[in-house]
């Protein structure tokens, strides 16, 4: 299923996109896509069963914001440096283990939401990634097959980062990733049912129309299962959590000088494989 959220900013209403493309109203349904909504296998069942029979209220898109897919997220666990071609363009050594880092849930806007570029900053840089999203509490996990049964879904996920406060100011990465509005989501979470394997995926993103990322998550060093298990080891993971997983080679830190950092007016697109895409255009904060 794709599952999605619509409506003005703090008032968004759950919503479906059936299979022929035609978006559905779940608010009589279920209250909202969430945690919540994400560990009750009997409330999916009726959304699956009304979806089905067609008997989901038709809503009109014409002019209607679609929100961030997931309400009420508990947190965004962040993966850095998770593909080999990125590590090779930044000239970084391949990690060991997981790099992680924190995004705080105030970041996450909606899929075609203003992105503002902070005061003072000089080097705003984009990055595609894949985010997991997490459908049951999950510790200790013994093996990548039990972190993977966690899985609810799946969902674009654009990392905005600012690489100056990220590495030159001191201190750790989350200066340069949790300024506001520096994590769009969406448009949809797609259930893991719908993403046979979430390893052979396309991700690609655009700015002002000019392709700059390429890439699969086949490139990934340590794959979704992987990182959902190793992540286990260190932190409780629950419904309604959110991990970004890391983005391919093509951001603007690792091109040649000048490097094409982001400014107002710009605007990045981007998608990933099954979905969906987003547009944001930028502007000063």
């Amino acid at each position: 299923m794709k599952l999605l959220r619509v409506g003005p900013v703090g008032a968004e209403a759950p919503a479906l996109l059936d299979g022929d493309g035609i978006l559905r109203d779940l608010s009589g349904t279920v209250a909202d896509i969430d945690g919540a909504l994400l560990a009750d296998d009997a409330a999916l069942a009726r959304i699956a069963a009304a979806a089905a029979d067609g008997s989901l209220p038709v809503l009109d898109a014409a002019g209607l914001r679609v929100g961030p897919p997931l309400a009420r997220i508990g947190k965004i666990v962040c993966i850095g440096l998770n593909y080999h071609d990125h590590a090779a363009e930044t000239g970084a050594p391949v990690p060991a283990e997981p790099i992680v880092f924190m995004k705080a849930p105030d970041t996450v806007v909606g899929p075609d939401d203003t992105v503002l570029v902070p005061r003072g900053s000089v080097k705003t840089d984009w990055e595609v990634e894949l985010a997991i999203v997490i459908g049951r509490k999950v510790r200790y996990a013994a093996s990548q097959e039990e972190a993977l049964a966690a899985v609810a879904g799946y969902a674009l996920s654009h990392d905005v980062s600012e690489r100056e406060f990220q590495i030159e100011r001191g201190g750790q990465w989350d200066k340069g990733k949790n300024c506001e509005t520096f994590n769009p989501i969406g448009p949809w979470l797609v259930t893991a049912d719908e993403i046979p394997d979430p390893q052979a995926l396309g991700l690609r993103l655009w700015v002002n129309g000019a392709p700059q990322q390429n890439g699969s998550t086949a490139d990934q060093i340590f794959p979704v299962a992987e990182v959902v298990r190793y992540l286990s080891h260190f932190m409780t993971l629950y419904p309604g959590d959110v991990i970004n997983t890391g983005t391919p080679a093509g951001v603007a830190m690792g091109r040649p000088e000048p490097k094409p950092y982001l400014r107002a007016g710009d605007v990045v697109e981007l998608e990933i494989d099954g979905l969906g895409r987003q547009r944001q255009v930028l502007a000063d904060a």
